[in-house]
């Protein structure tokens, strides 16, 4: 059966009257029927003193492997609705990055864009995964491109989500942090409803029991928050990164949201211009997440982007 808002919705109630669970549990319900809806299953993995949780597919398939790689202050179910577009097609992995979701969260480690990556690494190491397609979303984006350019061997075609890494378009996000505020970082209450109507054009469907869960992790992480954020709040305005992506060998399709507020979309020209081999597609309608906020033209583009790869 399809998963749909008004199922979703359908289901939480029935599961609240019959059951009486708390918000928790109907939380952790919801995500695990929506995991299931996308052939997805969690799992754990350690690399050092890190404990590492990803998504995985539940049942492995004779194809090439997906690797998804989330935004600041997001986790590896941002990919879920994307990832049911492809189940069946690739074994997918999605991750949660350290600082994120359901992974080791120390705020004493380093979190710039060179650090990440090595953490990505470390964590296909220790899975096993040598060759695999790459997608990220914003902070994610510039890890992909990143670890595309440090690691060519391992990444067939490379996927940038209104990607991070490169500022030379200023956005609203930038003069709202310098005046002092940052609407990544919710605080309060009130503050994560501020953040979506932000961050999305297109916000999904989330029932209030969900919503409140979510809310409260975002809060809670705070800390940790602040910590990463200040370790890559600058690195879209220096020239490292822009040189060091000229190295990538994979495609690259660079995706972006014309009404990104996070990060201008005008910055994708820059991409395309130091990528050897990118191309860019610009979705109107859409703002800084599109595997979220429309999943089935975010897989449509990169099935025909493999189709122009490999006829």
């Amino acid at each position: 059966m399809r998963r749909t808002p008004l199922n979703l919705f359908l289901l939480m109630t029935v599961v609240l009257a019959v059951s009486a669970c708390s918000r928790q549990s109907l939380y952790d319900n919801a995500i695990a029927w929506e995991r299931s809806g996308a052939g997805l299953e969690p799992a754990q993995v350690s690399i050092g003193e890190l404990d590492i949780a990803y998504l995985r597919s539940k049942e492995p398939v004779d194809g090439e492997t997906l690797v998804l790689i989330h935004g600041f202050g997001a986790n590896k179910d941002n990919w879920t609705r994307l990832a049911k577009e492809f189940e069946g097609q690739f074994n997918i992995y999605a991750l949660d990055l350290p600082g994120h979701g359901d992974s080791s969260k120390p705020l004493n480690i380093g979190y710039r864009f060179e650090n990440q990556v090595r953490y990505v690494h470390q964590t296909m190491a220790a899975l096993g995964i040598k060759r695999f397609h790459m997608m990220g979303n914003s902070m994610g984006g510039a890890i992909t491109a990143l670890y595309a350019a440090t690691y060519p061997e391992q990444v067939r075609t490379a996927v940038l989500f209104d990607p991070a890494g490169i500022m030379e378009f200023e956005s609203e996000l930038v003069e709202r942090v310098e005046a002092g505020g940052n609407p990544l970082i919710p605080r309060q209450e009130g503050d994560f409803d501020r953040l979506l109507d932000f961050a999305l054009e297109k916000r999904p469907f989330v029932p209030w029991p969900i919503f409140d869960v979510m809310e409260e992790k975002a809060i809670a992480n705070q800390a940790v928050n602040e910590v990463i954020f200040a370790a890559i709040r600058d690195a879209g305005f220096e020239p490292d990164f822009r040189n060091a992506i000229t190295d990538i060998q994979a495609p690259v399709l660079v995706l972006w949201g014309k009404l990104d507020r996070v990060i201008d979309y005008r910055n994708a020209d820059v991409f395309v211009e130091a990528i050897p081999n990118a191309r860019k597609v610009i979705l109107d309608d859409i703002g800084h997440a599109p595997m979220v906020e429309a999943p089935a033209r975010s897989a449509a583009l990169f099935e025909a982007f493999l189709a122009e790869q490999h006829p």
